[in-house]
């Protein structure tokens, strides 16, 4: 059984689990993420569900066996991109509506609200075309190639 479903199954939040073990609730996250606790804290946590360690060894052992592929990483990464910038354009919709309102309740002669609106654009449009990978010059074929030239260029030494 994982710590999560141990936790739930007493009742405790994460809070409470923290407290009891002596261990921070960011490490208490982790773990219940999938990260492989130390083995103090593993002490800790069996100690405080009143089972043997090596079960909790076990468990933790059997989760990173099932960790993800690399393609599966790959796209996890990509996805965790495009949901990164699908929210900066929606803060950016959001702010600029309110300095527009902001500017047409203030100043309605003159549009500051444009100067700001252009600049935060044009990071919004680079940020974009990076996470839909319209142009990716920095990505993973450049570092690949950067990585492999460097090896070549070590190995000839």
């Amino acid at each position: 059984m994982n710590v999560k479903a141990l936790r739930v199954q007493k009742g405790w939040s994460q809070d409470q689990l923290a407290q009891f073990s002596g261990l921070s609730v960011r490490t208490i996250q982790r773990i219940e993420r999938g990260h492989k606790p130390g083995l103090e804290s593993l002490k800790s946590l069996a100690a405080v569900f009143d089972i043997d360690i090596s079960d909790l060894q076990k468990e933790t052992d059997m989760q990173a066996d099932t960790s993800m592929s690399p393609e599966e990483r790959a796209i996890a990464n990509r996805v965790r991109a495009l949901g990164g910038f699908y929210s900066h354009l929606t803060r950016y919709v959001v702010v600029m509506a309110i300095l527009f309102i902001i500017n047409w309740q203030t100043s309605p002669g003159y549009y500051w609200a444009w100067w700001a609106a252009m600049g935060w654009g044009i990071a919004v449009v680079s940020h974009g075309v990076s996470a839909l990978g319209i142009v990716d010059l920095f990505g993973d074929k450049w570092e690949k190639r950067q990585i492999e030239k460097r090896l070549n260029a070590r190995s000839k030494r």
